[in-house]
């Protein structure tokens, strides 16, 4: 197909998108008012007044109260371990994982909404848990569902936008540059212009929440599709569900693959606050930053390699060993080969954790996932192999806190072997899962009013004298 034909198939598609949006928005507001139990935004201005005095009541009671010492180690050290951010929507213990409102990833398998029977739970289902607490019906999931479908239209100047960049730019860069572009839509912005109330932030909030959840897939498909498939974008199939819609908009259309893009965004969607990403998104709001700016900033942050960038790395690490081994590496070569990367002052990309001290559950049930659907792939039995000799080395090492393998460690192989093979986009996956959990968290920042974040900082001089005069 030639250049021109490309930009008319894309022209007339978009053209599509927009009568498309008409529709799904005259029929999301019917829904709303014949059905006001299955619409989230209903649910949330129940909520919202209930959890506003909730803590009030807590700053009011409870203000004074110390919640542990800082020390200088935490100061220079990143802050680790500080507990120092409200973050509603989930919570990271050391030793049993995260929790989604409480809900291990196990527990959201079994009561989640799935597509089918012993399914993946479907995103829209978390999403809906992360915002209410609450585990949603399916009615009030397919709701979900249809309402981010009519949100789902991305404007034409966000493809420019795009396209003004070289193929050459990561695919993170492209993602974000387009998540920036759509922020000209921004319901928060035009409200704060005209004078909204402070009580009343969390509705235009929301609304660009919902539109960015709704509308980062579509952005993120495209800049795959222009990267890697020649420009030739596939449209959405709104038959579909928010997963498996991503995964046919990226080109694949396996149901397996719907199933791992299913479980991909609901288990990569949110880990609590103190990560780079999620804390750079609820910083950055916190100055009234509209959810589009703040959300592009998360992602500048996932793109280092210390943080989402890593799924990235790990993928290439794994192919680098097969190049020089091969894929049925024997464990006495595979245990030589790590010891040669630790001595040369390398990491092994996948394993440890800042706050983690067992196996990540994310990674469990990505194995589980690859046990019951791809148990021969070669990839696959390099990673269980991994599994077995890394964490034994790392602990002989004695260098190490967590040993075990995180979430990035598996990712990248059950993707391989459904076909998406390109390292560098993974990111932009990781990006998409995001949306959820820093949405669902910048609308309740909004909703409990939260003031700007402004942490105190101090000189070397300054902590010198300080602990001289401890001493």
């Amino acid at each position: 197909m030639s250049f021109f034909r490309t930009v008319s198939a894309l022209s007339k598609l978009r053209s599509r998108a927009v009568q498309q949006s008409s529709l799904y928005s005259s029929v999301r507001w019917l829904q709303i008012q014949s059905s006001p139990e299955q619409d989230l935004r209903s649910q949330l201005k129940e909520l919202i007044p209930e959890q506003q005095e909730r803590l009030k009541k807590l700053k009011a009671e409870h203000g004074k109260v110390q919640l542990g010492n800082i020390t200088l180690d935490m100061a220079i050290g990143g802050m680790r371990g500080v507990p120092g951010l409200l973050w509603e929507t989930s919570l990271l213990d050391p030793d049993e994982g995260i929790r989604f409102r409480g809900l291990s990833i196990p527990e959201c398998q079994r009561v989640l909404p799935a597509a089918f029977s012993g399914g993946e739970p479907l995103p829209e289902g978390l999403l809906w848990l992360l915002l209410t607490g609450k585990i949603p019906t399916q009615g009030q999931v397919d709701a979900l569902s249809k309402e981010l479908q009519g949100r789902a239209i991305v404007p034409d100047h966000v493809y420019k936008a795009i396209d003004a960049l070289p193929l050459t730019a990561h695919p993170m860069t492209q993602f974000a540059s387009g998540v920036m572009a759509l922020q000209v839509q921004s319901e928060f912005q035009k409200a704060y212009e005209n004078g909204i109330s402070k009580a009343k932030y969390w509705e235009p909030t929301y609304e660009d929440s919902l539109n960015l959840i709704a509308q980062v897939p579509v952005v993120a498909s495209y800049v795959y599709r222009r990267i890697y498939k020649g420009g030739k974008a596939i449209p959405a199939d709104n038959s579909l569900d928010y997963g498996a819609n991503f995964s046919h908009m990226l080109g694949f259309d396996d149901p397996k693959m719907q199933e791992l893009m299913r479980l991909y965004v609901t288990i990569h969607s949110d880990h609590e606050g103190g990560n780079v990403s999620a804390h750079t998104g609820h910083l950055v709001a916190s100055a009234l930053s509209d959810p589009y700016l703040s959300f592009a900033a998360a992602l500048n942050g996932l793109a280092g390699p210390l943080h989402g960038l890593a799924n990235q790395e790990v993928l290439l690490w794994i192919k680098a060993l097969v190049d020089e081994h091969g894929e049925n590496v024997t464990t006495e070569e595979l245990k030589d080969y790590v010891w040669k990367k630790l001595n040369s002052g390398k990491v092994i990309p996948g394993f440890g954790h800042g706050v983690l001290r067992k196996t990540d559950p994310r990674y469990m049930c990505q194995r589980e996932f690859a046990l019951k659907h791809l148990p021969d792939d070669p990839l696959f039995q390099l990673v269980s192999k991994l599994f077995e000799v890394v964490p034994q080395i790392l602990t002989e090492l004695g260098k190490v806190k967590n040993p075990w393998p995180n979430v990035d460690a598996h990712s990248g192989v059950l993707l391989h072997h459904f076909g998406l093979t390109e390292a560098k986009y993974y990111t932009v996956l990781f990006g998409v899962s995001r949306s959820l959990g820093i949405c669902s968290q910048l609308i309740w920042d909004r909703a409990l009013g939260l003031p700007l974040e402004r942490p105190k900082s101090v000189t070397m001089e300054w902590l010198e004298a300080f602990c001289k005069k401890a001493a």
